[in-house]
C-alpha cells in the first residue's frame, strides 16, 4: 500500500481522509473534502441501511447552505412553516409567532448526501476498535483486522464515539434528566380537526415541568405533496438518573441501554403509561399524535462538552464532539457546519494540514462550548414557573412559555435576517 502523500512519479498523489461514522455529518464531511480535491472513504460500523434512522429536524441558513456547497442542493428539503403556535393543556391558544422556517427529516438528509457520494467510497458493517496515530497521518484498524491509512482521520461517530474514547477517553456526555419520547404519524391518518389545527407550523404545550411539540415533516422517500408527508412529534418528561431512568431504558428482553431505545425494543407497560399520561395530561390534537404511533422511540437527552476536538491529525466533530441538547435545534447543523469549516480551513491552508485544522479547531472549539450553553440554557426552561419572567440571551425579557416558543430551534443567522423575538405575532400568554 502507497503511504499517503506519497510520490508517483513527478505527481503527487491528493491526500486522502478516513471519516469515521456514516450519517449526516460524516457524509457532509466526504462530499465537502472531496469538493476540495481529497480522496474520502466512509465508515461506517452498522451494517443495516440508516435510512429509517432519526426523526424531524429543524434547518437552519447554515445547514441549507452548507447543502448546496456540498453539490447535493437545498431545493424541496422539507416543508416550509409560517410561524408557531404554543396551547394550553386544555386546547386554546397561549401564543403565537411569526417565524417562516423549514421542517426536514434526517433521513431525507441523509439519502441525499449519500448519493452523493460515489461507489465504493462508503463503507458499512467496519466498526473501529483502534487508531494508530503519526505526525504525519493516522491509521484506522477495523474489528475485522483490516486497516485505512489516511493523512487526516475524522471522527463523526456520534456520541458514543469510539474515535473520542480513543483520544479522549476523560471526555464522557453527562445526563441532563429527562427524556424525549418521540414518533411520526403519517398526515393522511391524523384527523382533519388535527391537521386543521396543528397546520403548517411549529406548535407547543407545556405541561409542568415538560415540553410537546410536533411540526411537519417530508413523507416516505421525501414526498411533500399535502397528506403524503408526516407530522413529527416529540414530548420531553423527566426522569431521574436511577431508578427512574433504568425502569424506562430496560428493553423487552431485560437488556439495558443508555442513550436510546430502538422502537421494538421498548417493553409494552412503558409504552403503555406514556400513552395514559399523555390522555390525562395533553390536548387532543397531541392525544391523537400519541395514539397514532404505534413504535414510539425513546431517547435519553444528554450534553457532552469536550475540552479539545484535535488530536494531532486526529480529529472529532458533530455530536463525537459536543452534544447540544435538542431544544436548540441545531444538531445536524452544528455537524454539517463543523464539515464546512474543515473543508474550507484546510481549503485555505494550501496543502499545510496541521494549519489547517488548527484553523478549523480555533473556530469550532468556542462554537461547541456555545451551543452547548444555550442548550442548557432552554433546558432549564422546563423547571421554570410559565409566567416567570426572564431575559433571554438576546436582551429581551419576556415569560418563559413565550421564550421557549421563540428560541427553539432558532439560529443568530435566523435572528439578523429580521426573525426577532417580537416577530410581528403575539408572544403574550
Amino acid at each position: 500500500m502507497d503511504r499517503p502523500g506519497s510520490e508517483r512519479g513527478d505527481k503527487r498523489e491528493a491526500p486522502r481522509a478516513l471519516v469515521i461514522g456514516g450519517s449526516v455529518g460524516g457524509l457532509a464531511t466526504a462530499l465537502l473534502l472531496r469538493r476540495i480535491g481529497w480522496r474520502v472513504d466512509v465508515y461506517e460500523r452498522s451494517s443495516e441501511e440508516l435510512s429509517s434512522r432519526g426523526a424531524g429536524i429543524l434547518t437552519h441558513p447554515e445547514l441549507l447552505a452548507a447543502l448546496d456547497k456540498a453539490g447535493v442542493g437545498s431545493h424541496d428539503v422539507g416543508v416550509p412553516i409560517d410561524g408557531r403556535v404554543t396551547f394550553n393543556v386544555d386546547g386554546s391558544v397561549a401564543g403565537v409567532h411569526d417565524m417562516p422556517q423549514i421542517t426536514s427529516s434526517w433521513d431525507v438528509l441523509y439519502q441525499r448526501m449519500l448519493g452523493g457520494l460515489p461507489e465504493g467510497a462508503y463503507h458499512p458493517g467496519r466498526p473501529l476498535v483502534d487508531v494508530d496515530a503519526r505526525p504525519d497521518g493516522a491509521t484506522a484498524v477495523f474489528a475485522d483486522g483490516r486497516r485505512a491509512d489516511g493523512d487526516l482521520l475524522v471522527g463523526c461517530d456520534g456520541v458514543r464515539s469510539t474515535v473520542r474514547a480513543l483520544a479522549a477517553p476523560d471526555t464522557r456526555a453527562q445526563y441532563a434528566g429527562y427524556v424525549a419520547w418521540r414518533g411520526m404519524v403519517p398526515e393522511r391518518e391524523a384527523s382533519e380537526g388535527t391537521r386543521r389545527l396543528l397546520g403548517d407550523r411549529l406548535s407547543f404545550c407545556l405541561p409542568r415541568g415538560e415540553q410537546f411539540l410536533s411540526y411537519p415533516i417530508a413523507g416516505e422517500g421525501g414526498r411533500l405533496e399535502l397528506g403524503d408527508r408526516r407530522l413529527n412529534w416529540v414530548w420531553y418528561r423527566q426522569a431521574a438518573s436511577g431508578g427512574a431512568f433504568e425502569a424506562l431504558f430496560t428493553d423487552r428482553e431485560g437488556g439495558r441501554h443508555d442513550v436510546s431505545m430502538p422502537p421494538d425494543r421498548v417493553r409494552p407497560d412503558i409504552v403503555a403509561a406514556m400513552r395514559a399520561d399523555a390522555r390525562a395530561e395533553l390536548p387532543a390534537p397531541y392525544r391523537e399524535l400519541v395514539a397514532l404511533t404505534p413504535k414510539p422511540f425513546l431517547q435519553a437527552i444528554y450534553d457532552l462538552d469536550s475540552r479539545e476536538i484535535a488530536f494531532g491529525r486526529v480529529v472529532v466533530m458533530g455530536d463525537a464532539a459536543f452534544v447540544a441538547r435538542p431544544h436548540t435545534g441545531f444538531g445536524v447543523t452544528k455537524a454539517v457546519g463543523d464539515a464546512v469549516a474543515l473543508a474550507d480551513a484546510l481549503g485555505a491552508a494550501d496543502g499545510d494540514v496541521d494549519a489547517g485544522i488548527a484553523a478549523w479547531r480555533a473556530e469550532r472549539l468556542p462554537f461547541g462550548h456555545a451551543m452547548v450553553a444555550r442548550g442548557r440554557r432552554l433546558g432549564r426552561l422546563l423547571d421554570m414557573d410559565r409566567e416567570q419572567p426572564e431575559t433571554d440571551p438576546f436582551g429581551e425579557r419576556r415569560h418563559v412559555s413565550a421564550s421557549v416558543m421563540i428560541e427553539t430551534g432558532i439560529s443568530d443567522t435566523m435572528r439578523l435576517q429580521g426573525h426577532r423575538g417580537d416577530g410581528g405575532g403575539d408572544a403574550r400568554r
